[in-house]
């Protein structure tokens, strides 16, 4: 089953970008962000959708108690704000650049729905996004509210395997390279730095793992 972390493996700026079609290359600029910038706020109107050309971006919310509450990290090719293009007419989100130097595509809804209206694979790939991206968010959400935090860190990295992984010919371990650091993960799985530093160091103590700032590996024998 292919994961539901990250859009299938496709680089939607390569696909959905408007300076790809003729007609909106002239008009189509490009916007910098640093890092904790943030692209838009909870509330703010809702009259784009954006692509990242490069660099990372998190989105997530506020609870009642003013904690925060990431829903995603993005990096390269993905799309947010998506829900503009289905009605939406106000943020129940907020998007902010977690790196510096990130690069976002802004497409005005009108130029979604009029390239979805004159290109029908566009319009497939659209629509396919969104529907993996509702997958994602409940996959997500199961695993914040039923698992615990060893548990949701298992499963994660199970996911991360399918998405950023190979496998190592010489070792048969699992090699996972991917955009995350340890802030992200900890922040995707609902959980603190420390504790997720812990847990890693746990499952290194258990052979099941072996990880450094670049990669992880999931070893062969408990794999």
């Amino acid at each position: 089953m292919r994961s539901l972390w990250f859009f299938d493996d496709v680089n939607l700026f390569n696909v959905l970008c408007p300076h790809k079609f003729k007609a909106y290359k002239k008009e189509h600029d490009f916007d910098a962000y640093k890092k904790r910038d943030y692209i838009y706020f909870e509330q703010d109107n809702a009259s784009k959708v954006y692509l990242i050309e490069k660099g990372k971006v998190k989105i997530g919310y506020y609870n009642d108690n003013g904690d925060e509450v990431v829903k995603a990290i993005l990096s390269k090719g993905e799309l947010f704000g998506e829900k503009a293009i289905l009605g939406a007419r106000t943020r129940d989100e907020f998007a902010q650049s977690i790196d510096n130097g990130t690069s976002i595509c802004p497409i005005s809804v009108q130029t979604m729905h009029d390239l979805m209206r004159d290109n029908q694979t566009f319009s497939f790939k659209v629509y396919k996004f969104i529907g993996f991206k509702f997958k994602k968010l409940e996959r997500r959400l199961q695993l914040l509210l039923f698992k615990d935090t060893k548990t949701r860190l298992i499963e994660f990295l199970d996911e991360l395997c399918t998405d950023y992984g190979y496998d190592c010919e010489k070792t048969g371990d699992h090699v996972i390279k991917h955009p995350y650091t340890q802030k992200d993960i900890a922040s995707l799985i609902g959980t603190s730095r420390p504790t997720l530093n812990i847990l890693l160091n746990e499952l290194k103590e258990e052979n099941y793992l072996e990880f450094n700032r670049k990669e992880i590996r999931i070893l062969k024998k408990t794999a």
